[in-house]
């Protein structure tokens, strides 16, 4: 199942896809159904809700939004489902001034804690990638632990649905056993919307100076981009799940990741 077929159209969100029909290492494929990931929620219309909840069966919404944003932009109407819980995990603010919408504008202390600063793109989106599992570790784990909650489909989201989201499904489908392929090309699927996410994302003033300050073209998720943040936790932790042991991730967190992404 490629990209096109796996999106999720939906009047109050442009960037919603499943992540199920992806190829896995053994030759198997992701199940559908079972969780999803999106842009910003709170602009979602009643007649997505009743798809999201009643078609779908949406019954986990992991947000990863900071605390700012979600006081500026709202919680979104999800929250007044009964049959929906919400986990709010934020990872961390950063440059922005409220957000965190832009992963290529980072502070000194935001690199590599390996490398000195450098202006390569490419190494400054990968630290500020790493910096969610160095600042907010306990975040991230939880965050997965809920997406692997077995009680009807769940939902990770963030602002734009490209990096935080990004960098969370990625982990979710290296522990599902996804190939490295396939997890790039999810993560940089992305691109495909990125006009419709900017347009939406500069309607509100919490982000559009963010999003202002630099073009619009440095905002796409480029493969390389997902693919050095791999190779730096393949480096150091011999891939995404030994980083994951080292915090608190289990066998049984593993096997419920797999019981609820595979066939």
């Amino acid at each position: 199942m490629n990209a096109n077929t796996r999106w999720i159209d939906l009047a109050g969100a442009v960037n919603v896809r499943d992540l199920g029909g992806l190829p896995t290492r053994d030759g198997g494929v992701t199940r559908s159904g079972r969780i999803m990931r999106a842009d910003n929620l709170q602009g979602l219309t009643e007649a997505d809700v009743s798809r999201l909840v009643g078609d779908l069966k949406l019954r986990h919404v992991v947000d990863l939004r900071s605390t700012a944003e979600v006081t500026l932009e709202g919680p979104g109407p999800l929250t007044t489902v009964p049959e929906v819980t919400h986990h709010h995990l934020t990872l961390f603010a950063e440059r922005g001034r409220h957000t965190d919408v832009e992963a290529d504008s980072i502070d000194g202390d935001r690199v590599l804690p390996w490398h000195e600063r450098q202006e390569d793109t490419e190494l400054r989106v990968t630290g500020f990638y790493y910096g969610y599992l160095r600042d907010r570790p306990d975040a991230v784990v939880a965050a997965l632990r809920a997406m692997a909650l077995d009680d009807g489909a769940a939902v990770v989201h963030c602002a734009a649905g490209k990096d935080r989201t990004g960098v969370l499904s990625a982990l979710a489908l290296d522990v599902a056993g996804v190939t490295r392929e396939a997890i790039v090309e999810d993560y940089a699927a992305t691109g495909e919307r990125l006009e419709l996410i900017l347009r939406r994302l500069r309607g509100s003033r919490t982000y559009r100076d963010d999003l202002d300050s630099r073009p619009a073209d440095d905002h796409m998720p480029r493969p390389r981009y997902i693919e050095q943040f791999l190779s730096v936790l393949d480096e150091r932790f011999g891939g995404p799940q030994g980083w994951l042991a080292r915090n608190g991730w289990t066998a049984d967190d593993t096997a419920a990741m797999h019981a609820r992404l595979r066939e």
